[in-house]
């Protein structure tokens, strides 16, 4: 009896998901839990495991398909599987996807290499004696993939120029941040006002007690915690810039969660810092370096990435200078940090050199007005330049 190797129920909000990866192929052995196949949602990747020990015997779906909950993906033979079977099978993981694809019964390599100057049409078949350009290495462009004269003359014109072209679809991530990134402009009525803080304090502190801190918390004491907490208390102080818009009726949230924009091999993911306003200093480091491994790992789950009622961009690890933060809806606000660099300011009259940071505070103007946005980002300022006012509760 064979088993049948079906998409997971998808999390909610989630209508699809895309085959994004193959790791075994057809006559492959596979054990129960070993994760064969890669699916992408908007958000995160799902890792569809093996029910049972066995053999693939059919894939049904190719890398790049779109598939819905409960459709078949493949087809197990169940049986024993050898320790020297997996091993041998690990290097499958590398092969090409034309060789995984049902859809596909031959790759692409095998393809071009059955391609002779016999195959192409009279004026192809010229060209490519006048180019000196081997056929098989020509992608066909005519009618069921034919090669073409135009066909030959492009492949050698970008030879000899060395100008290449590759074109690949979005991932579904990439996708799903630029449809959101758009509606945002489109949708709201965005603002944004800058600043410029004084890290002065903030660096000292963190100088003085980084070696105690990661000794007592095992976690390094970064600029994010600071950011964090300052940003709490300012939404406290301003709620409007905690709140969102739903219809005609205003959301004010009682509650604090701070997104935390995360950069990760497959683009831009925001897990969020749940109830911030009760973590600690290392609280936020920690789950802020949880956070980033899973991002890194593609283990963030939709869950941890669901909500927020602000969120916090750091540019500065990249070199920004300074930037205008796009909001992440419904959200009505999201602060923007940057590269951290020594400059000359006037302190009581005296030129002096400090490490100073840009910031920004991308608001939406329907519901935060320009007082409310730049007491708002004063409020950070003052109490990052005044770290000890974090303690005190000033």
């Amino acid at each position: 009896m064979t088993i049948e190797v079906k998409v997971p129920v998808l999390p909610e909000s989630v209508s699809d998901a895309t085959v994004a990866a193959w790791h075994k192929k057809v006559g492959d052995s596979v054990r129960r839990d070993e994760n064969i196949i890669d699916l992408e949602t908007d958000k995160v990747v799902l890792e569809v495991p093996a029910p049972e020990d066995g053999v693939i015997k059919e894939i049904l779906q190719a890398e790049g398909d779109t598939v819905t909950a409960n459709q078949l993906l493949a087809i197990i033979e169940p049986g024993q599987v050898n320790d020297a079977d997996s091993q041998n099978e690990v290097s499958s993981v590398t092969e090409s996807k034309d060789n995984q694809s049902p859809k596909t019964s031959e790759s692409k390599s095998e393809k071009s290499q059955s391609v002779t100057s016999a195959d192409l049409s009279p004026s192809a078949r010229r060209a490519s004696s006048v180019h000196n350009v081997d056929p098989s290495a020509v992608s066909g462009t005519g009618r069921a993939g034919r090669i073409t004269k135009q066909d030959i003359v492009q492949f050698n014109h970008q030879a000899s120029t060395n100008r290449y072209e590759k074109r690949v679809p979005m991932s579904r991530l990439r996708a799903k941040v630029a449809e959101r990134l758009l509606s945002s402009q489109q949708n709201t009525a965005m603002l944004t006002t800058f600043n410029e803080i004084d890290l002065s304090k903030v660096m000292a502190l963190r100088k003085q007690y980084k070696d105690q801190f990661e000794k007592a918390h095992d976690v390094r004491l970064g600029f994010m915690s600071f950011f964090t907490k300052a940003a709490v208390e300012a939404l406290k102080r301003f709620p409007d810039v905690n709140a969102s818009i739903d219809g005609n009726d205003i959301i004010y949230h009682d509650y604090f969660d701070i997104g935390i924009a995360v950069s990760s091999p497959r683009g831009l993911v925001v897990p969020i810092l749940r109830d911030a306003d009760q973590m600690q200093f290392a609280d936020i480091e920690k789950s802020i370096a949880s956070a980033a491994e899973k991002a890194k790992t593609g283990k963030l789950t939709i869950e941890e990435m669901t909500g927020g009622t602000f969120t916090i961009t750091n540019g500065g690890v990249f070199g920004s200078l300074v930037s205008t933060p796009i909001l992440n809806p419904p959200q009505s606000a999201i602060l923007g940090m940057h590269k951290i660099e020594d400059r000359p300011v006037v302190v009581n009259g005296e030129i002096v050199i400090r490490p100073m940071m840009y910031v920004a505070l991308s608001y939406d103007h329907r519901i935060i007005d320009g007082k409310e946005s730049v007491s708002f980002l004063v409020t950070i300022k003052n109490l990052l330049e005044d770290p000890a006012r974090l303690l005190l509760d000033l």
